[in-house]
């Protein structure tokens, strides 16, 4: 199995749209773990630990988000990282 760990920051109208509760439902039908954080600037932060194929699956995602969102960047940068057991959202 190759796995990874990928850290995303989400840039744009990405807080109070949902978007850390639908890309938790998105990591979770994926087998991924990580977390969804909202940080102070207004960017979402995205831990994505799993099947490689399904992290750059959730990755791409990420660029549209759910409905409600606008998404204008996401930097990604893939990370060596102790693998969590869970997918959560703070």
């Amino acid at each position: 199995m190759d796995k990874c760990c990928a850290r995303a920051l989400v840039t744009g109208k990405v807080q109070g749209v949902w978007f850390r509760r639908a890309t938790q439902e998105q990591a979770l039908k994926a087998g991924i773990t990580g977390h969804a954080v909202n940080l102070p600037d207004g960017r979402v932060e995205v831990l994505m630990c799993g099947e490689r194929e399904a992290v750059k699956q959730l990755a791409e995602w990420l660029w549209k988000g759910p409905d409600g969102a606008r998404v204008t960047h996401v930097e990604f940068e893939v990370i060596e990282a102790h693998e969590p057991d869970e997918f959560h959202v703070g």
